[in-house]
């Protein structure tokens, strides 16, 4: 059963939302502006900085985008999308046929890169696209008069989005552009070595400069780290994956997960009501909880201590590293 309220519509598992492309803005080289308004009036759902949504494209693929824009603002959602020259339909779609007026079914917002907020301080390193979730993050702990320090690295000016929004000459912004030092990255080591211990960091950006951060964050004693990645970057598992069976503890049925088989496929065909979204285990959509089992984790959603936890796990990407899963499922 649904219910109808807003354009809305909320079922037991999902909450799909119907919403209109109001403007279309250039924002940088390749990055293409997009603000939604609901398609019938009323408010979005509130979101926390670092949020994301799902849009369900028309050509049936589902991308998920950081919102940008303020969380106070209900009346409508922003988002920003690089045109990825290996675009598989998304993006391409996105900034070739998108047009003001089309009205999108889109997700309701998750949170897999929330902000601390009371934090004594905070660092944020944008890379890129990586500026969107960044960029409302930065302007929510500036008006709470919180200590922050954004670092926005491109490889060119003319590549980096939302320059026009972060005016301040106070010191917290930094720019770092490639192109302006021979071509040669941040010094990300030096900047975390520079930190208190107890700063919270956050990392957005292309996968190079996330391990890169990763690893400047161990040497510097940095516990509070925390990243959001574009694509999926799993390990390969420790030993070929076989077969396994997992139990839906809520119905009691057990499903065979045949050898190379993906885990949500298997339990899309048999009828299970599993929410998923990405397929590529970014946006946390497919989380389950894991009843019993060990899971063999392959997403870039959990942290490394939720993954030792084993108490939930990302269905689309993961598999099992015991015989059987016991999942929350019916």
């Amino acid at each position: 059963m649904q219910q109808q309220t807003g354009g809305v519509s909320m079922s037991r598992a999902r909450t799909r939302i119907e919403a209109k492309v109001r403007t279309l803005r250039h924002e940088a080289e390749r990055v293409l502006g997009i603000e939604l308004v609901p398609a019938h009036g009323g408010t979005f759902p509130r979101f926390t900085p670092g949020a994301h949504i799902d849009l369900h494209l028309p050509n049936g693929i589902t991308r998920s985008y950081s919102l940008v824009n303020s969380p106070d603002e209900v009346d409508r959602y922003v988002i920003g999308v690089l045109a990825d020259a290996k675009s598989r339909g998304g993006s391409r779609y996105v900034h070739e046929q998108l047009r003001c007026g089309a009205v999108l079914t889109i997700g309701a917002p998750r949170n897999n890169f929330a902000l601390q907020e009371d934090a004594a301080s905070t660092l944020l390193i944008a890379g890129g696209i990586g500026i969107t979730p960044m960029l409302c993050m930065y302007r929510r702990l500036r008006e709470a008069g919180r200590a922050v320090r954004l670092v926005y690295c491109a490889r060119e000016r003319s590549q980096a989005a939302y320059l026009d929004q972060l005016g301040t000459n106070d010191g917290s912004v930094q720019l770092h552009f490639d192109a302006d030092h021979a071509g040669h990255p941040f010094d990300l080591g030096a900047l975390l070595a520079q930190q208190p211990a107890d700063v919270h960091a956050y990392c957005c950006g292309p996968d190079a400069m996330l391990s890169a951060f990763e690893t400047a964050c161990a040497s510097a004693g940095i516990g509070n780290v925390h990243v959001e990645r574009f694509a999926a970057s799993a390990p390969a598992p420790d030993t070929p994956q076989g077969g396994y069976t997992v139990e839906l503890a809520k119905s009691g049925r057990r499903l065979a997960v045949p050898a190379g088989a993906a885990l949500l496929d298997v339990l899309l065909e048999a009828g299970v009501d599993v929410d998923y979204s990405c397929r590529e285990g970014l946006c946390g959509a497919c989380e389950t909880r894991v009843l019993g089992g060990c899971p063999e984790h392959r997403d870039a959603v959990l942290t490394q201590s939720d993954k030792a936890a084993n108490a939930v796990m990302m269905v689309c990407v993961s598999g099992a590293k015991s015989p059987t899963l016991v999942l929350d499922l019916a």
